[in-house]
């Protein structure tokens, strides 16, 4: 990177810390990796896992020994070390799509190359969240990066290095087997369109496949040694092939991802189809780069839209080629009103925020958020939103419109960031919990109960003990009396009984949830 880019990574860390310091771990996800990871540790396996003594071959083990060796460095589950491995593979990801181009884009396209792949919404949130997907995104830009450069070798009888097996299989022992689909169809897909099918051989030989078996071998074995042949029938074949065939989670329409786009790729979204669009009326010959990018984004939206479990975050992978390959399209495309609108679109979005916010806190839908920050964040979207129409109206260029956007999407972020605190109690468990623990020893009563809250099993990462579920007959016949009860607030509001109960003993609200003590 030249020296400008070399500042990026910083801007971007200074941006998302916030979020990677205050924020509490989410309920959905990152607290029941928390839980597996613990109970791993408690039971000595580092290949098989389990989830409260279920079988969990549902990911691979990579991810999960981050969190393992997190906790056994610090004693505890930290935000942000875990963060950390979301957030420098995101960094990773630009600086091998920034070597990838330094020879065909000019410093300052570069640097919005950069700026514009790190603010779009997913990519921006993803860098942050506690997923095994930026991760994985990474394995599989650095394998493609691979490929790209024996077959741009200017020595024709090169072999394909170590590094590029090597990447896909960290890839598949990162998220699955979409670790080695994307790499595999794309990489076949180009040559077989360049008819250059007789150098799939050289990518896909002997080497590859030695590697990629020999990995694999020696991970299951292992996974089978711990966990047995339910374990690893669980791993190969329930959670690929039935997730691939007919899903039990997450299982949408064929043209998911067609939708999903628009908002997975915001505020750039419009953007990019209108560059695209524009680039193919006016008849632009792409380059080989180009049209490997291409290739990598038409693959594998095709390949996704096929298996039958979808999730916006599997599109990740693609994201770094959608955005380079419209900026380098941007580069010989002839502006026009359609382009012009859709980053005029945006900029009007963001410029009407504070009015939104406003009205969010007249009607009390700010959740209790530090409205302070929350302002600072709205206003830094609205003057973005105002500079940039103000240099779309004096003929300012289509990156220093899109830097404009970016940096107010990044002051937001940081802004948003520091009032997380105020909305922990709303995102995750830590605040009840501490709470639960505190009446718990007071009361002297050893035992949690949950009533109405979303998976509260992996409490346990708070608790240090599985927590009973129970619903409303079991509360009001007594069997609750020797523990800690934590009930949704709204069942409270549903059932007169409950409130009865609830007023009859110690309680104390928490965010959407009430601790209750007998």
């Amino acid at each position: 990177m030249n020296k400008k880019l070399r500042y990026l990574p910083y801007v971007f860390f200074i941006a998302l810390l916030p979020a990677m310091i205050f924020r509490d771990f989410s309920p959905a996800n990152e607290l029941r990796y928390l839980s597996i990871a613990d109970e791993a540790i408690r039971q000595g396996h580092i290949f098989a896992f389990t989830n409260h003594g279920e079988l969990y071959a549902d990911k691979p083990p990579l991810y999960l020994w981050i969190i393992m060796l997190g906790k056994m460095i610090f004693g505890k589950h930290q935000m942000w070390f875990l963060a950390l491995f979301s957030f420098v593979p995101a960094i990773e990801i630009l600086r091998v799509m920034d070597r990838w181009v330094q020879d065909i884009f000019p410093p300052k396209v570069r640097l919005t190359s950069c700026i514009m792949l790190m603010s779009c919404g997913m990519f921006l949130c993803l860098s942050v969240f506690l997923r095994m997907d930026m991760l994985m995104c990474m394995f599989i830009t650095l394998a493609l990066y691979s490929f790209w450069q024996t077959y741009t070798s200017a020595d024709t009888a090169s072999k394909v290095g170590i590094s590029f097996p090597v990447f896909i299989f960290l890839a598949i022992f990162t998220k699955g087997p979409i670790g080695i689909l994307v790499p595999l169809i794309s990489t076949i897909a180009f040559l077989v369109a360049k008819r250059q099918t007789a150098m799939i051989r050289r990518f896909w030989g002997w080497r590859t496949w030695g590697v990629l078996l020999a990995g694999c071998a020696t991970w299951f074995f292992i996974a089978w040694m711990e966990g047995g042949g339910a374990y690893l029938y669980n791993m190969l074949f329930h959670q690929t092939l039935g997730r691939a065939v007919n899903a039990f989670h997450h299982k949408e329409a064929i043209y998911y991802y067609l939708l999903a786009y628009w908002y997975l790729l915001a505020p750039w979204s419009v953007l990019i189809v209108c560059v695209y669009t524009s680039a193919f009326k006016q008849k632009i010959r792409m380059n080989d780069a180009e049209q490997f990018f291409l290739t990598v984004i038409i693959t594998t939206v095709v390949m996704l839209s096929l298996i039958s479990a979808k999730l916006g975050v599997y599109l990740l992978p693609t994201f770094p080629f959608f955005v380079y390959l419209a900026v380098s399209l941007m580069l010989r495309v002839k502006a026009n009103v359609w382009i012009r609108l859709s980053v005029a679109l945006p900029s009007l979005i963001f410029t009407s925020v504070p009015v939104a916010l406003m009205i969010a806190a007249h009607n009390q839908w700010t959740f209790g958020a530090n409205i302070f920050c929350c302002a600072v964040a709205a206003t830094s979207l609205s003057v973005s939103g105002i500079y940039t129409l103000w240099l779309m109206d004096r003929g300012g260029g289509l990156n220093r419109q899109v830097n404009s956007l970016a940096c107010g999407i990044f002051v937001a972020f940081f802004a948003t960031g520091l009032a997380i605190p105020s909305v922990n109690s709303q995102l995750g468990y830590e605040a009840m919990c501490t709470e639960a623990k505190t009446l718990s020893a007071a009361k002297h009563q050893p035992h949690y109960y949950t009533y109405g809250i979303y998976r509260p099993e992996n409490m346990d990462v708070y608790l240090n003990k599985n927590v009973t579920e129970v619903d409303a007959q079991d509360i009001l016949s007594g069997k609750c009396n020797d523990g800690i009860l934590m009930i949704k607030a709204k069942k409270l509001k549903r059932d007169v009984r409950l409130q009865h109960f609830a007023n009859s003993n110690k309680c104390q609200q928490v965010g959407e949830n009430v601790v209750i003590a007998k």
